[in-house]
């Protein structure tokens, strides 16, 4: 068994590409369940982990927080992006949080990062 919580299982985290990079930052874990907790739904991780090679594919930032598994692009089940950001951006002490109109970026960075707005 890979569970690494009570909802998520380490093979949700990683990178798609297939290299096998599934490391996670425990305080994103701590929060994508404390996400859950708070909808009462599930969490479905779009991206997490990437390795170099595959953040160059999707075109990913080159400082992404998702190459140090410390990020999550997210849906929660029958919640709109814009309300699980709300809720990410009073959980989060430091970190980020990015509004997508289909999803949710959040991530553990040490400082506190601006929400970003994106298309």
């Amino acid at each position: 068994m890979n569970k690494m919580s009570v909802n998520f299982r380490r093979s949700e985290f990683a990178c798609k590409c297939g290299c096998g990079f599934n490391t996670v930052d425990s305080e994103l874990l701590r929060a994508l369940e404390n996400i859950r907790n708070y909808f009462d739904k599930p969490v479905h991780i779009l991206s997490a982990c990437r390795c170099e090679r595959h953040n160059e594919y999707v075109n990913g930032a080159r400082l992404s927080q998702h190459k140090r598994g410390r990020a999550a692009d997210i849906i929660v089940d029958g919640v709109e992006p814009d309300d699980v950001a709300d809720f990410a951006e009073v959980l989060m002490r430091s970190g980020g949080v990015g509004r997508y109109s289909t999803f949710t970026h959040i991530d553990t960075r040490t400082n506190k990062a601006v929400t970003m707005w994106c298309s």
